[in-house]
């Protein structure tokens, strides 16, 4: 229903799990990784049924570091079932305070400039419409480590947060993070 094209899948690396308990694992063992590496990666869990697939029925993000290397994935449901999204918890490779969705897009392009929001497809959305220089934190609000890393890229930066009760905190909240890194956002 939002509209995105073969080409901004493409893009994104967008993906989709299925309700599979484990076809994820099944797939990764195919290819010769081993139970214990797709655990470490976040992939999946072990419990006391064996070890199953962390996101199931989910619209799959890819996190992916300026460089090109997948470090984790968001998954958001489909429906109104909870957890509305689903993240990739820390790994030896993924810090979610520590890494920005679509930065490795923004670096792509170099346009000198950032949009930061909310979520993945408000980066989405913004990148349909011309803008592909927007970034967004993996959680609810942005690190001091996401404005140092931003800072690395760009110092023109503008926030671009719902205009809800939320969004309103969260960018008081950002603005402030930035104005201690130096930095002068536009709202």
């Amino acid at each position: 229903n939002r509209g995105l094209t073969e080409n901004v899948i493409k893009r994104f690396g967008l993906g989709y799990a299925p309700n599979s308990r484990d076809a994820l694992v099944k797939h990764l063992i195919k290819k010769g990784f081993d139970e214990e590496t797709i655990v470490i990666a976040g992939l999946a869990q072990r419990n006391e049924y064996g070890i199953r697939d962390n996101f199931r029925t989910r619209v799959m993000f890819p996190i992916i570091a300026p460089t090109g290397e997948i470090l984790g994935f968001g998954g958001r449901v489909l429906d109104k079932s909870l957890p509305k999204y689903l993240n990739t918890g820390d790994t030896p490779v993924f810090n979610k305070r520590k890494n920005l969705y679509a930065l490795n897009i923004l670096k792509k392009n170099n346009r000198g400039r950032a949009i930061i929001c909310e979520g993945y497809m408000d980066v989405i959305a913004l990148n349909m419409a011309g803008f592909d220089y927007g970034v967004a934190s993996l959680g609810t609000a942005v690190t001091p480590e996401q404005v140092r890393l931003l800072k690395r890229y760009t110092s023109d930066i503008y926030i671009c947060y719902d205009g809800d009760k939320a969004g309103i905190s969260a960018t008081h909240k950002v603005i402030d993070l930035m104005k201690e890194a130096g930095l002068k956002p536009k709202i």
